[in-house]
């Protein structure tokens, strides 16, 4: 008899799942019970031992597990996809080993605790493992650096000479280990970096991809020239080239700032025992938010540096007055830059270090769920940082087409130069080897360690489109090839699919703009299983800054001007009545706020970039309340980018963060306080009316003449009526809007909202308190100049 030993891992410190079943085709798809063990890794496992006759030696087999879990009873537990590419199937493959022969097949649902420097469990005791995946090395090994210095350079100077080399040894599938070594808990807070023989011979020191700490805390890279005089410490070293460091992941500082030497530690569980405060339940649906988009590094008002994790706890209380119930955070993970915007990152699970790391994060997290704000995280899976030569690039070879990490089409013979061959992702870099399952599962296993070890709500995963759509080959001259996007896909449903079965309430938003109806379909039936994505039309329709969206109805750009041209509203009413199709809408974000060609911060916009004081400041202000409402109002998820509130002017520049900073807090009690108030308002009113939290929307009235739209937001019997104006003069005797009886019921409607009110800097045009009957579908409004009012039918 054969022997096959079937273990499935889940890489996850909590017991999410039980009652797992192993299904195959050795029992015609049925269940075989497995046994609940704990893995060397100290993680939850299942195991079963199956035998199979000596005829079926060399037969392949195919099998997955079913179990039960946080989304339910009898799920299936294997995510990751297997070739062949179009199949889409999520199933393991196996070989019965020899006559007499016993071999073990192990899946691993996440590698979060398998790579880099882990805890590993050996007779009761916690030891130290090493665990890389450098699949075309000659020789691996483990080499420590020193504490207070935290770099190795090329030459080998910086080695810590009083640790011993680790050598590692190959265990299968390109990845090499080491043998235990001493006691985990003394290793804790060593620098390490691996040195390896590549397949050319030479030697490379690499970082790890899967740690959890780099050492440096600042923005000097020594091996640049020109990069500045590194002083020799941690503080000033950039943490992409620095050493990564062991961490204990079961335990978390106690205090936010440290006053003790060593810090006091205690473990995840203690630390997230009092994460939510009963008073304010943090949302888990799409409808109840109102996102904050928010970038850490652009906080730290008045300071020379950039803003840290420090500043963000000082932030919360912004927030809470704000009234917002979620934060989405550009991307934390460790990138290059001090004031880096994130996007193009090299450890995905390091939390970038000059920000203050993973403790500071997980105190900042606990603290914004206690105020009730749900956290979503940025991610990118669309480029690595485009400076990664001691991470991802050319890892363990010099081989274009064997470079690991990315993605290369054929042999470098093929192009006119070699580096030719790269997938480009048709933004900003390099695309990653996505047909390589180790870095899907890179991907894939840091946001189960998000929404696990960090508690995060929910993702916004940057530029899916360059992930599903075709690639383009590096060519700068000659026609552009695209490769298969079936990779692509496979990344994305095997995503979402984790996530689903991790935690099935995290939130799962696309920034996508290709409008492929599959992004937000399960995957079960070919979907990519997101919950919502982005809709860049529904900006370029309201705002439209950009001089290359002509095509786009540009509301507020042409209301800019400050002529009475009439404005392309019914133009825009596709766009409006398409929010309620699962989309994150914003009137800005950090693309719109300046980066993008030409695009200006909302208020600058909403004068034609005049400069802002007197009159001019006042229209300015009447117009963003208008567009801030029609957006927060609509029927799309409302999300706007920082300083929006106060009515930020800066140009927001991905290369020019320190310049692009506003005191944001200093502003809210200066200039701001109007609009900052108005947005108080408006976000109370958008959470406290439930036909406004519908996706219900219809829009009854549009006049690009007289420059107003109206739209009925009803759910059950609440309807409410807005009704917003960008005439430059008011209607004091009245509007009439006409529709038919059933889509503005007949009845009685009251003033709820009105954005001319003098708190904002209004001139208090409305409808007082005056009940306003509508009769056959027509109602008489009174509308101020660059105005928004709110009825609800009483």
């Amino acid at each position: 008899m054969s022997t096959v030993r079937f273990q499935y891992y889940t890489g996850l410190k909590r017991a999410l799942f039980r009652n797992a079943r192993l299904s195959g085709t050795f029992n015609d798809w049925g269940e075989t019970p497995m046994q609940e063990i704990v893995g060397e890794d100290g993680c939850p496992a299942f195991e079963a031992v199956v035998e199979f006759d000596d005829a079926m030696a060399g037969n392949e087999l195919r099998w997955g597990v079913r179990l039960d879990g946080p989304a339910g009873a009898n799920l299936w537990g294997v995510p990751t996809e297997n070739p062949p590419p179009e199949t889409g199937k999520a199933e393991r493959v196996t070989i019965v080993p020899s006559a007499g022969g016993v071999s073990t097949a192990r899946y691993c649902f996440t590698v979060s605790r398998f790579f880099g420097a882990q805890k590993f469990y050996q007779h009761g005791e916690e030891r130290l493992r090493f665990v890389v995946w450098a699949p075309n090395a000659q020789a691996v090994e483990v080499v420590f650096g020193k504490k207070d210095y935290g770099y190795i350079h090329d030459d080998g100077r910086g080695i810590d000479p009083a640790q011993p080399v680790v050598p590692l040894h190959r265990i299968g599938g390109g990845s090499w280990a080491s043998e235990p070594q001493g006691d985990f808990a003394s290793s804790v807070g060593t620098p390490y970096m691996y040195r390896i023989r590549t397949a050319e011979g030479a030697t490379k020191y690499r970082t790890d991809i899967h740690s959890r700490w780099q050492i440096g805390r600042g923005g000097v890279d020594p091996a640049q020239p020109g990069a500045g005089q590194w002083d020799g410490t941690p503080a000033t070293l950039e943490g992409r080239v620095s050493c990564s460091v062991i961490v204990d992941q079961d335990m978390v500082r106690e205090e936010f700032e440290p006053t003790t030497d060593p810090p006091r530690q205690i473990s995840d569980e203690q630390f997230w025992a009092s994460e939510f405060d009963p008073a304010r339940p943090v949302p888990t649906r799409l409808t109840e938010l109102v996102v904050y988009e928010l970038h850490i590094g652009a906080l730290g008002f008045g300071g020379s540096g950039p803003g840290n994790l420090h500043d963000a706890m000082d932030f919360i209380d912004h927030l809470v007055k704000l009234g917002v119930n979620a934060v989405e955070l550009m991307p934390v993970s460790e990138t290059s830059g001090n004031y880096s915007w994130g996007y193009g990152n090299s450890h995905h699970f390091v939390i970038e270090s000059s920000a203050g790391g993973r403790d500071k994060f997980k105190h900042f997290v606990r603290e914004c769920h206690r105020h009730g704000i749900a956290v979503i995280q940025d991610v990118v899976y669309n480029h690595f940082d485009n400076s990664a030569e001691r991470a991802q690039w050319m890892y363990d070879t010099d081989q274009h087409e064997r470079n690991c990490y990315y993605w290369y089409e054929g042999r470098p013979a093929d192009h006119e130069r070699p580096e030719h061959g790269y997938l480009q992702n048709g933004s900003s870099g390099r695309t990653p080897r996505l047909w390589e399952e180790n870095v899907r599962q890179l991907f894939t296993s840091s946001a189960a360690e998000f929404v696990e070890e960090f508690h995060i709500d929910g993702f916004r995963m940057d530029l899916t489109s360059s992930i599903h759509t075709g690639h383009t080959l590096d060519r700068p001259h000659g026609p552009a090839v695209e490769a298969p996007n079936v990779f692509g896909h496979r990344l994305l449903r095997e995503w979402s699919r984790t996530l689903h079965l991790v935690r099935p309430t995290a939130l799962r938003t696309a920034e996508d703009h290709s409008g492929w109806s599959e992004m937000t379909a399960q995957p079960d039936v070919g979907g990519m299983g997101f919950n919502a994505t982005w809709y860049a039309d529904f900006y370029h329709d309201l705002i439209g800054d950009a001089p290359d969206h002509g095509g786009h109805a540009r509301v507020l750009h042409g209301a800019g001007f400050g002529t009475d041209d009439p404005l392309r509203l019914g133009q825009f009413c596709g766009s409006l009545s398409r929010t309620g199709q699962t989309h994150v809408v914003y009137h800005e974000n950090h693309d719109e706020a300046g980066n993008h060609k030409g695009t200006l911060r909302t208020i600058c916009a909403a004068v034609n970039n005049q400069v802002l004081h007197g009159p001019t400041r006042d229209y300015a202000e009447a117009r963003v309340r208008v567009v801030a409402g029609i957006s927060i109002l609509s029927a799309g998820t409302p999300l706007f980018f920082m300083g929006e509130e106060i009515g930020a002017q800066k140009p927001y520049k991905y290369d020019n963060v320190k310049d692009s900073r506003e005191d944001i807090l200093g502003e809210r009690d200066g200039q701001g306080a109007r609009l900052f108030r108005y947005y108080q308002d408006l976000i109370r009113l958008r959470r406290g009316s439930r036909a406004i939290r519908s996706r219900s929307i219809d829009i009854i009235h549009a006049s690009d003449e007289n420059r107003v739209i109206a739209f009925v937001r009803a759910e059950g019997t609440t309807h409410d009526l807005v009704v917003a104006s960008l005439n430059n003069r008011p209607f004091p005797d009245g509007y009439i809007l006409r529709t038919t009886a059933d889509r503005l019921p007949p009845g009685g409607w009251q003033e709820i909202f009105n954005s001319d009110a003098a708190t904002y800097g209004g001139t208090d045009l409305g409808n007082c308190s005056a009940t306003l009957p509508s009769r056959d579908g027509r109602i008489d409004v009174r509308l101020p100049a660059n105005g928004l009012v709110v009825l609800r039918r009483t």
